[in-house]
């Protein structure tokens, strides 16, 4: 089933950037750790979006998807939805500005975050696939 192995392949990357969001979090290369932890819940949200054959195009397309179908529904608590867009935003400032824009307490949050997600994700997934 080739959306099964997608999914798998989604949730072994996630794990991976969870990993790199904690090594770039010991060297205090804050931004980029929170970038690594956004998208270990992109990813995370991308493969229970494939649980439901649901296209996206976008980072937008997924948080909103994942809103809609996921969260409104009752499946996740309202925070998933809510930390996945957070961090989103997070991302964008610390990517795109010149300057370090994330602290050290936004990046350790942004990455007990993103494990709380992906291990709710996995759970689901367990039940669902």
């Amino acid at each position: 089933n080739k959306d099964l192995k997608e999914i798998k392949s989604l949730i072994q990357r996630a794990k991976r950037y969870i990993k790199s969001a904690e090594i770039l979090l010991r060297e205090e290369d804050f931004d980029s750790s929170v970038s690594r932890s956004y998208y270990a819940m992109f990813y995370a949200a991308e493969s229970v979006l494939l649980t439901k054959k649901l296209d996206f195009l976008s980072h937008k397309s997924v948080i909103s998807l994942f809103g809609r179908h996921f969260v409104k529904t009752g499946i996740f608590k309202p925070e998933m939805g809510k930390r996945l867009s957070k961090t989103f935003e997070k991302r964008l400032v610390g990517d795109y500005s010149f300057a370090p824009q994330v602290g050290k307490e936004e990046a350790q949050e942004a990455l007990a975050w993103a494990k709380e997600f992906l291990g709710d994700v996995e759970d689901y997934l367990s039940k669902e696939t």
